[in-house]
């Protein structure tokens, strides 16, 4: 978990950061992170707060839906009404690759264009769409990208089938273990896999393909002119560059400009997003 002052310009002037807790009631460890970070006053008072989770986000009732990376009581326990009373600063929910995707568009790789599509890919795999600088969303997030079938013979026999299950770095790791290689993360298996261990390589060119058919699919939902590729995996030379040629060399009815770059902001994206998330969503 991160939490940052930021100014307007999207620069982060304090972090911290600490684990996120494997099990806990109340998620107090977010919390106090926050309000930890809000009384640093050498910047200045924080004037409010918005909170990126990863999961899927009532932006009308200001909750968490669900999140499957998070622990199971989170859900019911984050919504901004909640934290705001507990925090005593405005606070604002937002689903965590939406407020990426409005970091990268206001302030990096796709600040100098109209569409943006951004697409994270690390543990698991989330999308956000900004148009004319404005987050493209109902009362609830969308372009939930990482949660689209990407192999529907899979999906008829209740097998992996989804994007996120198919082309990130848990699903890395899964299939890891099923080949036989034990227990690798994500950065094993791509050190294996450029060694040129053959099961390695064909889970690594695997979860490529499926994230290029993934982007294939943002492109084509919301027709963006520039995507950009974020996550721990997503920004390695060894899945950027394949994945982007994949893309680019595939026919399709794309926009004729369609740019596909790498994050500028990294880690930093949806902490730089919450300086402009109430530009981009109308909050509060």
């Amino acid at each position: 978990m991160r939490a940052a002052l930021v100014d307007e310009k999207g620069r982060v002037l304090l972090r911290r950061s600490v684990p996120t807790p494997a099990e806990a009631d109340v998620p107090a460890s977010l919390t106090d992170l926050i309000a930890t970070v809000a009384a640093e006053r050498g910047h200045g008072a924080a004037s409010h707060a918005v909170v990126g989770l990863p999961g899927a986000v009532d932006y009308g009732a200001g909750r968490l839906l669900w999140a499957p990376h998070l622990p199971a009581q989170w859900p019911d326990l984050l919504s901004a009404d909640g934290l705001t009373e507990h925090l005593g600063l405005p606070v604002g929910i937002a689903n965590d690759a939406d407020l990426a995707a409005v970091g990268e568009a206001w302030f990096g790789a796709g600040a100098a264009s109209h569409a943006v599509g951004y697409l994270t890919i690390s543990t698991g795999i989330g999308a956000g769409v900004v148009h004319g600088g404005r987050l493209v969303r109902g009362p609830r997030s969308l372009a939930e990208v990482g949660h689209t079938v990407v192999d529907w013979r899979a999906w008829l026999e209740g097998a992996p089938s989804t994007l996120e299950e198919l082309g990130s770095g848990s699903s890395v790791a899964r299939r890891a273990r099923e080949a036989g290689l034990g227990e690798l993360g994500a950065r094993e298996v791509q050190a294996s896999a450029v060694a040129g261990e053959p099961r390695a390589v064909a889970i690594w060119q695997e979860a490529i393909a499926a994230c290029a058919a993934g982007v294939s699919n943002l492109v084509m939902s919301f027709y963006p002119s520039t995507v950009v590729i974020g996550g721990g995996m997503g920004r390695q030379d060894e899945f950027f560059g394949p994945l982007r040629e994949l893309v680019l060399q595939r026919p399709g009815h794309y926009p004729a400009d369609l740019t596909i770059v790498r994050s500028t902001l990294g880690d930093d994206a949806g902490l730089s997003g919450a300086a402009a998330w109430a530009g981009a969503t109308s909050w509060p």
